[in-house]
């Protein structure tokens, strides 16, 4: 790649770091830019899954950066290890950081004995891990932060890993929201994806299962749905306990489990409770499901939580403080996510005041005064903005582009950044359907209108504090 191509990757970074930091993941520092050609950047991630992770959350923010980097109209094509780009050979003389034209590898030869080993599962070219959850490169056990209460469910799940289909088969995780279920499910399907790359697996929500179903049944593709579910080695169902008062569902995920189990294939399955206290669920899936290995999650103790804040800090490439985290832990102790959406408040607030993240700010954020509870909703923002300017709901929500509406919705816009953990894309769309580069514009405008106009920057604590006192009294 050439020196110009080098500097746009390296601006697309610091972009991304500066107005996406809710994207941001340690790793990107690993994509290896390919080059520009033809309206594209092209970059390749270390894997697949990394590749599929960036298409599916971060393409947006990636092409904004892209785009404000170079000032042009460019796309953004992300490649895995194996993947060519197909792009025309330029003329010799041309730029010299144009890709030339590849052509994708051929398939590698397998041994008759192993093709014949496995046609009778893979009818069709097919994913190894065919998932409508998107699988998060940074949900491997190694980024798992082990505690008391999730030491021996953590355990479960990398004998599970290790050896599908003959340790705790069914395995069953259950636990409150927010507490790593989703964390252990995906670390084991990582594992086995890396460690056996010949096993088949899908891992859907009870929702997909339950979706997949009903239009099998409504089209009359009841073959194809069980192929889908039935033909792999490794099933991950999470959420099972939406399987409660769905008759039908259940009647068939039993002739499913059992197909599955008579065959030893590893069934993994998530539940925010333990089987027999799933309502409406039928006896003898309870029976099944606790045939195998029930395990539970629960809340993390302090030390813990300490820890999963520097982790969580670290993924997202935020250099965390002891006193920091250990201020953070010591306010929210129900669960992981709460965690998680304190570091985003955090890392928004510092970046909006252009300030470093330290004890002094998070005294700020997480005033000392009063008791952690549940951050300000969407719904109260709008409220108290449309109040304090006397607007109508549906006009701060609307088209209308009238300063007397565009100043309160881009102020809207900036309180719902600075304390929700909503990204870009979802404000947009709580927003009257904006696009994400609407929602940056206003954050960016706040900002700089704070510092240039103190009178504004007065009134726009009022708000906030207006909103932070409503939120803790109720």
């Amino acid at each position: 790649m050439s020196d110009p191509d080098r500097r746009i990757w390296d601006g697309m970074l610091a972009h991304l770091r500066s107005q996406h930091p809710d994207v941001c993941r340690h790793w990107f520092d690993d994509l290896q830019p390919v080059g520009v050609a033809d309206g594209s950047v092209y970059l390749r991630a270390s894997s697949d899954i990394h590749r599929d992770y960036l298409k599916r959350q971060c393409l947006d923010a990636f092409i904004d950066a892209a785009q404000t980097t170079t000032n042009n109209l460019l796309a953004v094509r992300f490649l895995g290890p194996g993947d060519e780009p197909m792009i025309p050979t330029r003329a010799p003389g041309r730029d010299a950081s144009i890709i030339e034209h590849k052509h994708p590898p051929a398939p590698r030869p397998r041994d008759a004995q192993s093709a014949a080993a496995t046609s009778h599962r893979v009818h069709t070219e097919q994913p190894r891990v065919s998932d409508t959850i998107l699988l998060n490169p940074d949900y491997v056990f190694e980024n798992f932060i082990i505690g008391p209460g999730n030491r021996w469910a953590h355990a479960a799940a990398v004998a599970v890993a290790q050896n599908p289909g003959r340790s705790y088969n069914p395995l069953f995780v259950h636990g409150d929201v927010g507490l790593g279920k989703t964390h252990l499910l995906q670390a084991i399907c990582l594992h086995i994806r890396e460690h056996f790359p010949d096993l088949v697996m899908h891992y859907v929500s009870c929702e997909g299962f339950i979706n997949a179903f009903m239009q099998a049944v409504q089209t009359n593709q009841m073959d194809g749905f069980r192929h889908r579910f039935r033909d792999v080695d490794v099933l991950v169902i999470d959420d099972i306990h939406f399987l409660n008062k769905r008759e039908r569902s259940q009647e068939e995920f039993f002739h499913t489990f059992n197909t599955l189990h008579q065959q030893q294939k590893q069934i993994i399955l998530s539940s925010d409770a333990p089987p027999e206290q799933i309502p409406h669920l039928e006896k003898r899936l309870v029976s099944r499901f606790r045939s195998g290995l029930v395990t539970e999650v629960e809340k993390p103790t302090f030390e813990t939580r300490v820890a999963i804040l520097f982790t969580k800090a670290r993924l997202m490439g935020i250099k965390l403080h002891q006193g920091v985290a250990e201020h953070v832990a010591a306010k929210y102790d129900t669960n992981i996510r709460e965690l998680e959406g304190a570091i985003k408040r955090l890392q928004i607030r510092a970046i909006v005041e252009g300030r470093p993240i330290n004890l002094e700010l998070a005294r700020e954020v997480f005033d000392d005064d009063r008791e952690a509870g549940p951050q300000p909703t969407i719904d109260e923002i709008i409220k108290i903005v449309c109040r304090f300017y006397d607007v109508k709901r549906i006009d701060l929500l609307g088209k209308r582009r009238h300063k007397s509406i565009s100043l309160p919705r881009q102020i809207g816009m900036t309180l719902t950044r600075m304390h929700t953990g909503l990204s870009l894309e979802e404000i947009g769309a709580q927003f009257g359907g904006r696009d994400h580069t609407t929602v940056m514009h206003a954050v960016k405008t706040i900002k700089q209108k704070r510092k240039q106009d103190p009178a504004f920057n007065t009134i726009f604590e009022k708000l906030e504090s207006t909103l932070l006192k409503n939120t803790h009294e109720t």
